[in-house]
């Protein structure tokens, strides 16, 4: 079959002139027309329900598939951590079907049932891997990503996200129905990764009931990082019956204006 002119004179223009070759394999690159106008696809996100939290997340939440990493301000305030992780867990969870694995390596903190209960998670829904290493934490969240058969995944590690575990789990993650992804590390082991945020989470007064009894847990939680988006600072309420976080009523305006200071 013969080739058509305007390809024969282009090829020939392209042999001759680096700048033509430039712009044959531009034009050869470029996308149909009716594609170029076309939006860009948005990743995934789990708003958190806070207008003055969500705000300050790119897509206005937690966006899904990369991991997300939680921990305590001081080294008291690791079950905090815990509870706001989970509490997040419990909030995907509640939308979406499919179970969670939370993989522990040795010396973290450990949910029970109890406790999962009072955040409103479903123990039934949760797999638990004690791992011996932060090695193994990280290779079984990969694997849990490349088989996406799970809705959230939970890393619990002894010193942080290096670099490289990070950037591996980010390509996993990568593709459609990603999970949420979180990784909560002890307060003084930050390192440079890919996270897409970083939270520190301090423990707060909790609400109580008319019986004086503890209600709903209260963290105080600071927006380190936030690629493409913005941090700040907030005081949280967890809502386990709806599955949501929310600033306290008396608060709600001082912390609403706190996370727009730090912003």
């Amino acid at each position: 079959m013969g080739l058509d002119p305007a390809d024969e004179t282009e090829g020939a223009n392209a042999r001759g002139d680096p700048r033509a070759r430039l712009a044959a394999l531009r034009m050869r690159l470029a996308p149909p027309a009716g594609e170029r106008d076309l939006p860009p696809v948005l990743p995934p996100v789990l708003p958190l329900g806070v207008p003055e939290l969500d705000g300050h997340l790119p897509g206005g939440g937690l966006v899904l598939g990369p991991p997300h990493e939680i921990a305590p301000a001081e080294p008291v305030d690791g079950v905090a951590a815990l509870g706001f992780a989970l509490a997040l867990c419990a909030r995907h969870l509640a939308g979406r079907p499919g179970p969670a694995l939370i993989a522990a390596a040795p010396g973290q903190p450990l949910p029970y049932g109890h406790g999962l209960a009072g955040l409103g998670l479903d123990p039934a829904r949760l797999l638990l891997l004690e791992a011996g290493s932060d090695a193994e934490v990280f290779r079984a969240l990969e694997a849990a990503l490349h088989a996406r058969a799970l809705t959230a995944l939970v890393g619990l590690v002894r010193d942080g996200l290096p670099l490289k575990p990070g950037r591996r789990l980010q390509l996993a993650a990568e593709g459609s129905a990603p999970p949420l992804l979180l990784i909560l590390r002890p307060a003084p082991a930050g390192l440079p990764n890919g996270a897409a945020t970083r939270w520190r989470i301090a423990a707060a007064p909790a609400a109580r009931d008319r019986f004086g009894t503890l209600d709903r847990p209260r963290w105080r939680a600071r927006l380190e990082r936030c690629r493409n988006g913005r941090g700040g600072d907030w005081l949280l309420e967890w809502d386990h019956a709806a599955h949501r976080l929310h600033l306290p009523e008396p608060l709600a305006g001082d912390a609403a204006a706190a996370g727009r200071s730090r912003a």
